[in-house]
C-alpha cells in the first residue's frame, strides 16, 4: 500500500506505474482517492473546529451560570447540542471516507523498481543467468509419478479416495527423501545465519489482507468456516504477520527468519499434463525465508536471498536459472521479483521451483510495522523467498538424479539426511 501523501504529491508517477503494469483500468483510482482525501481532510478540519468551539462555549456557559445569566447560558447550550449533532455526523463521515481511501490505496499497485523489465505477462519474463549445465540423458525419462510409483513411493488413488484430487500419499524412501530435503534446507539456512521458526499454520483476515492482494487471497486461500481464520498458502504470511502493529528498535534489524510449514492452496483453473501428478497440488510443505530490514538494505538482501536458493539446488546437482519477472507479471504489492527455475531433462526446459520478492514497505505499511530509528519512525522493507518447496522440487531432483535402471542417486550433501543411503532402488 502506497503512502497517501506520495500519491497526492506524485499522481503522474503512480499513473505511469499502472501503465507500466498494463493496469489502465485502475488509472481513475488515483484521481478518485485524491478527491476523497480532500473531502476527508476537510471533514476532519470541520470536526476539529467544532470540538474547539464546543470547548470554548462550554467555558462561557460556566461563566454565565456563575454570573446568574441562566437564559443566556441556555441559549448557548442549544448551540452546543446542535454542534454535537453535527460532530456525530462528521465523525461518521470521517470513518466512511477513511475506509474508502484505504480500500482504494490497497488496490493501487506498488511502485516497481526501475530495473524491472516492462512486459504484459509471464511470457515476457527475462532470463538472467544459468547455473550448472542442463543435460539430457540418452534414455527416456518417465513422467515423475511413474518414477515415484516404480519406487513404491507414491499412491495417488488412495489420496483421491480420502481427500480428492490434488492430494497424495508419499511412501517409503520417497517420503523419506521429501523430509530429508526439507530438513537439509532448514539446516542450510540456519548455517547462513537465519533464525529457524515454526509459525502458525492459520492466519486471521487482517494478516491475510496485510500481506497480499484481495485477488491473490481469493484465488489461493481456504477459509475456515464460521471463523476469522485462513489456512496459510505460504508461511511467509504468518512470519511477516508476527510483526503486526509493532515498533522495532533499529538495532534489531535485519530480522531474518526461515520457517517450515505445510501450505494449502486452492490452485484454481485447468492445467497442462506436465502440471498434474504432484506438480500443482492443494497441499505441500515448504522451507521459506523472510527478511525485515532497513529500506536502503533491501536490494542487497534481495540478491542474497535468491542466491541462497540457487546455491541449495546446485548443492543437490540440479541445474537452475533465474528469471526476472516483468512488470505485468508482478503482483500488486511487489517491487521486484525473480523466479528460480530448475532444469527438467524430461521436458528439456526449465520450470519454476521458487520465487524471491522485494515488497518495499507495502506490507509494513498495511500491517503497521514501524522502526524506531535515529531520525524518527519509519516503515521497514519486507522480502520473502522460497528456499525449497517439495513435492515440486522432488520432480527436478528425481529427473536430474535418475539412472537408466530406474534407481535414483542421492547427492553427497543429502546422504546424511537419508541415513547414509546413496541410491534409492
Amino acid at each position: 500500500m502506497l503512502d497517501l501523501r506520495f500519491v497526492r504529491e506524485n499522481p503522474e508517477i503512480v499513473k505511469q506505474n499502472m501503465i507500466n503494469k498494463f493496469q489502465h483500468n485502475k488509472l481513475s483510482l488515483v484521481d478518485e482517492v485524491i478527491a476523497l482525501d480532500v473531502e476527508l481532510r476537510s471533514a476532519k478540519q470541520e470536526a476539529e473546529a467544532l470540538r474547539a468551539g464546543r470547548n470554548k462555549i462550554s467555558k462561557e456557559i460556566g461563566k454565565l451560570m456563575a454570573q446568574g445569566k441562566r437564559e443566556e447560558a441556555e441559549e448557548m447550550k442549544k448551540k452546543v447540542n446542535e454542534d454535537a449533532q453535527n460532530l456525530v455526523q462528521l465523525e461518521a463521515k470521517e470513518v466512511e471516507l477513511d475506509k474508502k481511501v484505504k480500500e482504494i490505496l490497497m488496490a493501487i499497485p506498488n511502485i516497481i523498481h526501475p530495473s524491472v523489465p516492462i512486459g504484459k505477462d509471464d511470457s515476457e519474463n527475462v532470463e538472467v543467468q544459468r547455473y550448472g549445465e542442463p543435460a539430457v540423458p540418452n534414455f527416456e525419462i518417465p513422467y515423475h509419478t511413474e518414477i515415484m510409483e516404480k519406487l513404491n513411493g507414491l499412491d495417488l488413488d488412495s489420496a483421491r479416495k480420502v481427500a480428492g484430487s490434488g492430494f497424495y500419499y508419499f511412501m517409503g524412501n520417497i517420503a523419506r527423501l521429501h523430509s530429508a530435503v526439507i530438513t537439509y534446507a532448514r539446516d542450510f539456512m540456519i548455517d547462513r545465519g537465519f533464525t529457524y521458526c515454526i509459525p502458525p499454520f492459520m492466519i486471521r483476515s487482517e494478516i491475510a489482507t496485510g500481506v497480499m492482494s484481495f485477488a491473490e487471497m481469493d484465488a489461493m486461500m481456504y477459509k475456515i468456516e464460521g471463523e476469522d481464520l485462513y489456512l496459510i498458502g505460504t508461511s511467509e504470511h504468518s512470519m511477516i504477520g508476527k510483526f503486526i502493529d509493532t515498533i522495532l528498535p533499529e538495532g534489531s534489524l535485519p530480522q531474518t527468519l526461515t520457517s517450515y510449514s505445510p501450505c494449502f492452496r486452492k490452485e484454481k483453473g485447468a492445467h497442462g499434463l506436465e502440471e498434474r501428478g504432484v506438480y500443482r497440488i492443494h497441499q505441500f510443505e515448504k522451507q521459506e525465508m523472510i527478511v525485515v530490514c532497513k529500506p536502503e538494505e533491501s536490494m542487497a538482501w534481495y540478491d542474497k536471498m535468491w542466491q541462497d536458493t540457487v546455491d541449495l539446488f546446485r548443492s543437490l546437482d540440479i541445474p537452475v536459472r533465474t528469471l526476472e519477472c516483468c512488470s505485468g507479471d508482478l503482483a500488486d504489492l511487489k517491487v521486484k521479483s525473480v523466479d528460480v527455475e530448475a532444469w527438467s531433462p524430461r521436458q528439456q526446459k526449465y520450470f519454476e521451483v521458487g520465487s524471491c520478492s522485494n515488497l518495499g514497505d507495502a506490507q509494513a505499511r498495511r500491517l503497521k510495522i514501524r522502526v524506531d530509528g535515529e531520525n524518527g519512525k519509519y516503515h521497514p522493507h519486507t522480502l520473502n523467498n522460497t528456499v525449497v518447496a517439495p513435492p515440486r522440487m522432488l520432480i527436478a531432483f528425481l529427473e536430474n538424479n535418475l539412472n537408466e535402471d530406474g534407481t535414483v542417486n542421492i547427492p553427497a550433501a543429502l546422504q546424511p539426511y537419508m541415513g547414509g543411503l546413496k541410491v534409492i532402488k
